[in-house]
């Protein structure tokens, strides 16, 4: 329990913020996870889309401050290695990540 008026604002802002932020990390991991799926199945053309959407979110998130921009373009660069590698690679990739 806060013992004072300000430390309880700091509770609720922080409880605020926390949910923000497990939004913001549940949708990436979303997109993720699919972009992942469908290089390890093959299907390069729509891990292509799930890319394009992958790098939309990270933006998003690095707008509104919920990733730094150094963090964000570090996570763009480390996928599209995975996402516009050969097939085969591709796949030994997605295994890893």
């Amino acid at each position: 329990m806060p013992n004072t008026r300000s430390a309880a604002k700091q509770a609720r802002k922080s409880l605020r913020k926390r949910g923000y932020n497990l939004k913001a990390k549940k949708e990436l991991q979303q997109v993720s996870r699919q972009m992942r799926e469908k290089v390890a199945s093959g299907i390069k053309e729509e891990a292509v889309g799930f890319f394009s959407q992958y790098q939309s979110v990270l933006d998003r998130l690095v707008k509104r401050g919920r990733l730094t921009r150094n963090a964000a373009a570090r996570r763009k660069q480390r996928v599209a290695k995975i996402v516009f590698a050969s097939p085969s690679s591709g796949e030994e990739a997605a295994k890893q990540g």
